[in-house]
């Protein structure tokens, strides 16, 4: 590919996802989002003299409204490799449960579970090689799992048109802390891959070079200069002589987070670091706490705090982040009040430069002067660094990809392996030789374009009808005919994928056989 490889963002917030994809070298078509305030942040930042490619088109519209028709017509985008986008998370977030409005029986009703259907009208639209849809963990346990089942089928059921067939979809949870992220902050990617395109994205993602896996709080923020809560300052000088004992203290980790990720270099002044203030109160109880601490473990030592809530329901109220270890989840909650995020060593919450920070975002990106939008918009963001590794592993799977579809299989021959296999149990498949248990492997693959092998261990209980089966497998009776709706792997084929997850895990099949189809 000479060219840089195309993306659209959708739902594209202040940017954390574009930035990541720009800096792996992608060209971005569009960036969508509805928030104002996001949409000015990202053209602040995106659209001046940086050192990135070209960002065409910001555009800042209702997703839920706007027709991918009107996108062409009105920027001229014709095509685009790839279409990324984090439809808001707040109606699958796990901070609800409390409530019950996301989870159990008192699930309520909330628009933007439905979001990520805007997004596939995208998707069905341009057609794209490849998408990834970014969410919260939450989306798996919600209402049961039933978004999370109909978000991968719903997505699996694009179908062919004009010669262009449907997507292979699967999900995959990234740890961006293990992307060089400074917070334990884990997420769900849903990715589709086209069905021409014959590879099989594996679903591990590497950090981008500029990062160190598991960088702890202190090298990311311990530079930052002392501020007092309240104090409500603009753009202020660097500390350089607090920088130079945060790098002779932490070394490396810290050399590498505000040269490559920071890029402190690039930024003249320091903006957005002004801390909200406290109430006497809430500063008495911070004092209390050590470094690393909970307000429960304090209590289990004896300490008595003054905040006045249900001591049982409440017992994490305060924390007290460690320099020692990845900072708590950046959530938008902080722009309603910072009580979780509370400085290592200062008596007050983060600022929105520490928070943005911890989310990867470098210090010329530059955040509203309002506390409430900015910790909104940092809180929201996919950070960078996420986006950087997801887009250099796009950009090597598109490159590596052939662009000639997968020759299938004689059907006679499929239909042989799928009998062989649908006849044995768990303890016929062990002891299969290795020699044939990937040919039948290889061939079941080919002939399931629409299946990812990383799908064989998370099916969910729905099933639907598979159509293919009975042609495939004409002996079975109809009500075996049948496959998983979140999944799409036939049921008759559930302990035949299982043997093969067991087979990878042990060694006994390497990744390169367990992710090939035959071809």
């Amino acid at each position: 590919m000479k060219k840089r490889p195309t993306f659209i963002d959708l739902f594209c917030g202040c940017g954390g996802f574009t930035l990541g994809m720009l800096r792996a070298g992608f060209e971005c078509l569009a960036a969508i989002d509805n928030d104002k305030a996001a949409i000015d942040t990202l053209r602040q930042n995106l659209c001046g003299d940086v050192d990135l490619p070209r960002l065409r088109n910001v555009v800042q519209a209702d997703l839920t409204r706007l027709s991918p028709r009107v996108l062409r017509r009105k920027f001229g985008i014709k095509s685009v490799d790839v279409i990324v986008g984090g439809p808001p998370c707040q109606g699958f977030s796990t901070a609800r449960q409390v409530d019950g409005a996301n989870h159990g029986q008192r699930l309520k009703p909330d628009a933007r579970r439905l979001l990520y259907k805007d997004f596939l009208r995208f998707v069905d639209y341009y057609r794209p090689r490849v998408f990834v849809i970014e969410n919260v963990l939450g989306i798996r346990s919600a209402a049961d799992g039933k978004y999370f089942t109909e978000v991968q089928a719903d997505a699996r059921r694009v179908k062919a048109r004009r010669g262009i067939p449907g997507y292979r979809v699967h999900a995959q949870i990234e740890d961006a802390s293990a992307l060089g992220v400074p917070q334990k902050r884990r997420r769900q990617l849903i990715v589709g891959v086209r069905c021409d395109v014959p590879d099989y994205f594996v679903p591990e993602l590497k950090h981008p070079s500029r990062s160190t896996p598991f960088v702890t709080l202190g090298p990311a923020i311990d530079d930052l200069p002392l501020v007092k809560p309240g104090d409500r300052v603009g753009a202020t000088e660097y500390d350089l002589q607090r920088r130079r004992r945060s790098l002779e203290k932490y070394g490396t980790p810290a050399v590498k987070y505000l040269r490559q990720v920071a890029q402190v270099h690039k930024s003249k002044v320091l903006s957005n670091h002004f801390a909200r203030p406290h109430s006497e109160r809430d500063l008495r109880d911070f004092r209390l706490l050590n470094e690393g601490e909970t307000s429960a473990i304090a209590m289990r030592r004896g300490v008595v705090f003054e905040f006045p809530y249900d001591k049982e329901n409440f017992k994490d109220r305060y924390t007290r982040q460690s320099r020692q270890k990845p900072c708590s989840t950046i959530v938008a909650h902080l722009s309603k009040d910072g009580l979780m995020f509370i400085h290592p060593t200062q008596t007050r919450s983060l600022t929105p430069r520490e928070a943005a920070r911890i989310q990867s975002f470098p210090d010329w990106f530059i955040f509203p002067p309002q506390q409430t939008h900015a910790y909104r918009l940092i809180g929201n963001a996919v950070p960078p660094l996420v986006g950087e590794a997801v887009g250099n592993a796009l950009r090597d799977f598109l490159r590596q990809s052939k662009r000639s579809p997968r020759a299938l299989p004689r059907r006679a021959v499929v239909s042989k392996h799928l009998s062989e296999i649908v006849g044995l149990g768990r303890r016929g498949l062990q002891d299969m030789s290795h020699v044939s248990f990937l040919e039948k492997w290889h061939a079941v693959l080919a002939s399931l374009p629409h299946v990812h092998p990383a799908n064989v261990v998370d099916h969910g209980e729905a099933t639907e009808s598979w159509h293919e089966g009975g042609e495939l497998l004409p002996t079975l009776a109809a009500e075996r005919v049948v496959k998983y709706v979140r999944s799409g792997w036939p049921v008759v084929l559930e302990e035949f994928g299982r043997e093969a997850w067991r087979r990878l895990s042990t060694g006994r099949m390497t990744k390169k056989d367990f992710y090939t189809a035959l071809t």
